[in-house]
This record gives structure tokens, C-alpha cells and sequence, in this order.
């Protein structure tokens, strides 16, 4: 994979020029499948924490990025696996399906699993409510959540697409991995919907105390629509 061509690449590029740092990697197994749940603050987030992952992490991306015979689309399609992006096929299913499907599999080969849990970049900088993919993927996998706070990405994304600014430093802080199956079980709920969202507030909850952002019990998706009602001309 040219994964591991780019890496290291990557990694002296953000080295030398944005000096980011993390604090608690010890936290990540160093073998089995496992789930990185983390806080998505901007576009740096993909790319700063997988990079200072000394294990390969996967991310999930619809394979609409992936379909066209175009030569751009071709590029992108060769760049994203590259880098351990995996495409979702919505075909037959819907996109959630097609997600636990892609994501329960690589789990089962013993990979990473890099997921926002908010489902979309916070538009603000606070802390969403969380949705239940990585908690059902748990479930079903028996694989830990080890959950990821992103420090001063947000800010330091501030007008800029891609690139952040170099102030502030951005920091990625790796939390304690987290059984999903005993949370759900200790909380005393039988139905499936209630043990996935206990699981999932606990995820969200420990990420909280890891950015010691303000949480919103709102869906990123509802308050970005909502902001965008609010700001559109009348």
C-alpha cells in the first residue's frame, strides 16, 4: 500500500513545519482490530492523527468519490486507498449498512478503524451528540473504542480548505480504551437501541474530558442546518 509510502512523508512534512504532538499513543493496542472514536474538529484531523499513529488507520468514504471514469476521479480514487481510505458501497443498502459491513470486516482482519463519531465537522468547535456506528461496530466486533480528542485543530483551520495555520499547535490526545461490551451490559439495558446509545455517551463523554470542549446533546448535521436557516437571505 502506498500508505506506507506517504506516511512517513507526511510525518516529517508535519513535523518540520506544524510541530504537532500526541500524548497517551501507549493507549492504542499494538495488535487486533480496534476503534479510534474521535472529535472532528477540521479537515487536519484525517490527516494529523493517522499520522502520528505509529499503526495504520482506515477511514470510510462513500464510493461515490471512487466511481467515474474520469481521470480525476481515477487519481483520487488510486490516492484515497492509498492512504487507507476504504469506499462504502451504498449499492443494494443503505449508507449506514454499507459502513458497518466495510467497518465490521476490517475489524475482523485485525485493523484500525478511524471514526467520527459526530458523523460531521463540528461547526463551531463544540462537541456533538454522538451517533452509534462505532458503538454497534463494538458491539458486534467485541473490538475496544479507544477514544481521541483533536486539540486546537479547529482554531488553527480558520480560514483556511486544507492547510491550517502553523498557531496553534495541534495535539491529539489518546484516551484509555473503552470495553463496549461491559458498558452495555453494566448499564442493565436489554434492547439493542438503549445499549448502543449508552455505549455511544460514554465514547462521547470520555472525548469530552480529553478536549474539555462544551457539548451540544444536538447532532452536528441539525445545527449545521439550522445555522444555515438562519443565515440564509429571506
Amino acid at each position: 500500500m502506498l500508505y506506507n509510502v506517504f506516511k512517513p512523508v507526511v510525518v516529517l512534512l508535519l513535523r518540520l513545519i506544524w510541530r504537532p504532538r500526541i500524548e497517551g499513543a501507549e493507549n492504542i493496542p499494538d495488535r487486533g482490530g480496534v476503534i479510534l472514536a474521535s472529535n472532528h474538529l477540521s479537515v487536519a484531523d484525517t490527516y494529523f492523527m493517522p499520522a502520528q499513529v505509529r499503526r495504520t488507520v482506515h477511514f470510510l468514504a462513500k464510493a461515490d468519490y471512487y466511481a467515474g471514469g474520469s481521470l480525476a476521479n481515477r487519481v483520487l480514487g488510486l490516492f484515497l486507498r492509498s492512504i487507507g481510505v476504504m469506499p462504502i458501497n451504498r449499492n443494494g443498502g443503505s449508507a449506514s449498512r454499507a459502513a458497518l459491513t466495510t467497518g465490521l470486516a476490517l475489524l475482523a482482519e485485525g485493523r484500525v478503524l478511524g471514526i467520527y463519531p459526530e458523523g460531521t465537522r463540528s461547526p463551531d468547535g463544540r462537541l456533538y451528540r454522538g451517533k452509534t456506528g462505532a458503538a454497534r461496530m463494538a458491539l458486534e466486533s467485541g473490538c475496544p473504542i479507544v477514544p481521541i480528542a483533536m486539540i486546537g485543530a479547529f482554531e488553527a483551520q480558520q480560514g483556511r480548505r486544507f492547510l491550517p495555520h502553523r498557531h496553534p499547535r495541534i495535539r491529539t490526545v489518546v484516551g484509555t480504551p473503552l470495553d463496549a461490551r461491559a458498558l452495555a451490559d453494566a448499564s442493565g439495558a436489554e434492547l439493542e437501541g438503549p445499549r448502543l446509545r449508552v455505549v455511544t455517551d460514554a465514547v462521547m463523554a470520555a472525548i469530552r474530558e480529553l478536549s474539555g470542549q462544551e457539548y451540544v446533546d444536538e447532532y452536528a448535521s441539525e445545527a449545521k442546518r439550522r445555522l444555515a436557516a438562519q443565515t440564509r437571505p429571506r
